[in-house]
């Protein structure tokens, strides 16, 4: 990882523990601070599974489209995937 990376992930760190001190009051920052949370959770969703799958060949990249699907519909989105991985992908 270059320096460009542990940037962003210490703003991303900062900001969600912000948000978990000091809370929110604007409804429109509540939902954002709820998107970034899901899209993070969905990144590591699907480092897990690329740790896991490498044994049966099956990496899924990590990229901004696959941790939102992965993060917005969760387990239906992780199969969507696989599904994708699968099929258009031999």
């Amino acid at each position: 990882m270059d320096v460009n990376s542990y940037i962003i992930i210490g703003v991303i760190l900062a900001v969600i523990l912000l948000i978990l001190i000091k809370g929110l009051p604007m409804r429109g920052l509540q939902y954002l601070s709820q998107g970034i949370v899901k899209v993070l959770i969905g990144a590591l969703i699907l480092f897990f599974i690329n740790i896991f799958g490498a044994n049966f060949g099956l990496h899924i990249p990590i990229n901004l489209f696959t941790t939102v699907i992965s993060g917005f519909l969760g387990i239906p989105g992780v199969a969507s995937l696989f599904a994708i991985h699968f099929i258009l992908l031999p």
